[in-house]
């Protein structure tokens, strides 16, 4: 018996279920992947924006702004690799200058400090990178590591009592008295609380809880990741003028580990597996990119990737709708979240803080004494100076064994990746913790030797390694 259970592991269930453990309570989340940040967190630009896109008092607006001035504090706290950057807006015509001018008014009105629009002379001494005749400027925009950020707010809250369930799909429920039965692919869950926190999924966890008629559209956004080459020079982010829409076209976006993605655009579909990559949507990323960054060039292009947004759309109009975060007295003890799509990294905590605000309307919720709020991370070793590099290696021989060549990243990188808190054991749950098969060669001189260490590591069969989700088998069996 819970007393609350989590439905999904994205940065939104992780962050719900960090800021629950804060309270004395038994938590739980069922995940039905076999990690943390598989699919919408794991998929996206890894962008702290700054709120001036968002309608006035919506739940998109107050969060972002809110998520954005306190995202210091909280990546001290987790060890997130984080820059505060800044963004250019840049634009070309007398359509997109009103356009900016637009967007610096909704962001006053939001509270986001700093806007201001700049000339192209001072667009060059800020980003010599970037295309455009004029540009407005945001000084508080950022960039982040989603995958770091997600695992890093499991882990807290790991750390802090709540109990994470991996390859755990919820496929029904009913109601006991004062306490409600997840009926899941890995048997039954009771609790007295219920979060539905399932992203992509939020609609029909939504009607199965007894809540319908929330209408999903998923959009898909294309990339390109280009080679750290490309961005020795991209200093800050850059996009294009918003259109009339108010939404951005191609943008050029350094990462926080020195990469630069190009990309997304926007497609509805259908289908919620469809994440191939297609040459139309490709070809024209391209051609996109070049217009705002130099240094789009084919040689720097290392891989392709695309993520799916969830929006939550008004059947009638067919508008995009704002977060929904509510609680119901008709379904009692669910709080339930659709429709988060963008800005919903920067909204995390906030987003979290919300959902614990509607539990606080029903009950009486006691701080835990010990709730710690702050996490170890793997030391990436290549990011130390040559001095702490030899202190590791002396402490631990294994710092000195290069497993990724791309990244150098070493075999206690690896091997700590392997035993992380949360028992995920997956090629990406390693590649999204310490970023080996990251770089140039996508995995090609140290893919092998990860998964060999994971079998040794593990004592798995190497039919039972896994890349990243079920059936996504690495080998049919022994391999030279």
């Amino acid at each position: 018996m819970y007393d609350v259970l989590i439905i999904g592991a994205g940065i939104i269930g992780s962050a719900v279920a960090r800021e629950l453990s804060r309270y004395n309570l038994k938590i739980g989340v069922l995940e039905k992947e076999l990690d943390v940040c598989v699919e919408t967190t794991g998929r996206n630009t890894g962008v702290l924006h700054a709120g001036f896109t968002y309608k006035p008092g919506s739940l998109k607006a107050q969060c972002c702004v809110e998520g954005n001035a306190e995202f210091d504090k909280i990546a001290e706290e987790l060890k997130i690799p984080f820059k505060r950057l800044g963004k250019v807006v840049v634009g070309f015509t007398d359509e997109d200058k009103q356009s900016l001018l637009k967007y610096q008014d909704i962001g006053r009105r939001n509270g986001v400090p700093g806007l201001r629009l700049i000339d192209k002379k001072e667009l060059k001494d800020m980003a010599p990178d970037a295309g455009g005749e004029f540009a407005m400027y945001s000084p508080t925009s950022g960039i982040l590591s989603p995958f770091i950020y997600n695992v890093a707010l499991a882990e807290n809250a790991k750390q802090n009592g709540v109990t994470f369930y991996f390859d755990t799909e919820v496929v029904g429920q009913s109601r006991n008295n004062n306490y409600y039965i997840l009926k899941t692919t890995k048997g039954n869950f009771s609790t007295r609380w219920v979060v539905n926190c399932a992203g992509l999924h939020s609609s029909k966890i939504s009607t199965m809880l007894g809540i319908p008629g929330y209408k999903l559209g998923f959009f898909k956004g294309e990339y390109y990741v280009l080679d750290k080459n490309a961005g020795r020079t991209l200093n800050m982010l850059i996009y294009p003028a918003p259109g009339p829409t108010g939404g951005f076209a191609t943008h050029a976006t350094p990462t926080v580990d020195g990469n630069v993605l190009i990309g997304p655009d926007s497609v509805q579909i259908d289908c919620l597996d469809n994440y191939e990559n297609t040459k139309s949507s490709m070809d024209k990323l391209f051609s996109d990119g070049r217009k705002m960054f130099k240094n789009m060039k084919r040689e720097y292009c290392i891989r392709n990737f695309s993520g799916i947004r969830p929006k939550l759309i008004d059947p009638e109009t067919k508008d995009v709708l704002d977060f929904v975060i509510e609680r119901r007295d008709t379904v009692p003890h669910v709080v339930n979240l659709v429709g988060i799509e963008s800005p919903g990294l920067t909204c995390a905590l906030p987003i979290a803080r919300r959902v614990i605000k509607c539990i606080k309307e029903v009950e009486t919720l006691y701080d835990r004494k010990n709730f710690n709020p702050c996490r170890e991370e793997i030391i990436c070793f290549a990011n130390q100076s040559r001095e702490v590099q030899q202190q590791l290696i002396e402490m631990n021989p294994d710092y000195g064994e290069i497993i990724c060549r791309c990244e150098t990243v070493t075999k206690a990188e690896i091997l700590q990746a392997i035993h992380n808190p949360l028992g995920v054991n997956t090629m990406t749950a390693i590649k999204n913790r310490v970023r080996a098969m990251m770089g140039r060669c996508q995995g090609g001189y140290c893919q092998m030797r990860i998964a060999e260490l994971i079998q040794e590591e593990l004592h798995k069969k190497e039919t039972e390694i896994m890349y990243g989700r079920k059936k996504s088998h690495m080998f049919t069996g022994k391999v030279r």
